[in-house]
């Protein structure tokens, strides 16, 4: 991707998010741009104009922290968005995010991280890249996402929400859920726009659906925490899970994610009775063997 593109635009995109009255300087009138000028995020951060006009031009290369924290600050960026510039800033430099970063590939994932999938017995668990590709997960966490891992994305959550007709009932919010799933690809974007793969996945997106081309220009970006989330699973219906994601720190681009019930509530329930499918499921896939065979031919 390109830095400099993606460094314009977000920036643009902020600025044009603030109006003068949210920043307290006079609006006045006949205004050809929405939002805020190039001259007033300038003097909020108190730089010269044409600073600011070079580093929104995409020229963030060598810019202090100093700096991007007085534009974080002008242009009122949350948390996510913050990161976001700093990221931009980051790649922009002479040791791009690919020679930093270990990108999350299915080799990535060890046996230990497997096994520890394994012993989470309460929860669905799962490892997924930045990409939203699921690289392992528990027996409750292929049950979750069944749909997901059956559809032609084979387990990558973004093709799958914006690909898969079955995704908008598996989402109640489905709204809600695309803007996330743009939100985290967007922000991987930043972190690493070297990352071929994701370059791929978002040509794809960006080509076969029109609602993750409209997110994706909107240059939204998300950190993925904790919280609750609500699914409609398509064997035992309503689910309310609260949701914890955590990264590895030997392993930067790789986040371990876990979904749990409610202790008595009805979602607990049918977790139980998610898993029993999912056993059910795992029987019947196991290769039938012969008495023979079994016992070995003299």
């Amino acid at each position: 991707m390109d830095n400099k593109a993606e460094v314009r635009e977000f920036l643009t995109s902020r600025r044009a998010k603030l109006t003068p009255e949210e920043v307290g300087i006079p609006g006045g009138g006949n205004r050809r741009v929405p939002g805020l000028r190039r001259n007033e995020v300038a003097t909020l951060a108190g730089v010269s104009i044409e600073y600011y006009a070079k580093i929104e031009r995409g020229q963030i290369a060598g810019a202090s922290e100093t700096v991007l924290h007085a534009l974080a600050q002008a242009l009122q960026l949350d948390e996510a968005e913050r990161e976001h510039l700093f990221d931009l800033a980051r790649a922009a430099g002479p040791a791009p995010a690919r020679s930093r970063r270990t990108r999350g590939t299915t080799a990535s994932v060890r046996s230990g991280m497997e096994l520890m999938l394994d012993a989470i017995t309460g929860g669905a668990a799962m490892v997924r890249n930045g990409r939203m590709d699921v690289l392992a997960a528990n027996a409750l966490g292929r049950a979750l996402q069944a749909e997901a891992f059956e559809s032609p994305g084979d387990g990558n959550l973004a093709r799958y929400a914006f690909l898969d007709p079955r995704a908008r009932d598996f989402h109640p919010n489905w709204e809600r859920a695309a803007d996330i799933t743009v939100g985290i690809l967007r922000t991987e974007a930043g972190r690493d726009p070297y990352d071929r793969g994701l370059q791929d996945l978002v040509g794809e997106l960006s080509t076969r659906s029109d609602e993750f081309r409209v997110r994706w220009g909107a240059h939204n970006v998300r950190q993925h925490g904790a919280g609750v989330k609500q699914f409609h699973h398509p064997i035992v219906g309503a689910l309310e899970l609260s949701y914890e994601d955590m990264q590895f720190v030997q392993h930067p681009g790789l986040t371990l994610l876990i979904y749990v019930p409610q202790v008595g509530s009805e979602s607990e329930e049918r977790f139980r009775l998610l898993a029993s499918w999912q056993a059910t499921q795992e029987v019947a896939d196991v290769p039938m063997i012969d008495a023979d065979t079994a016992r070995g031919k003299d």
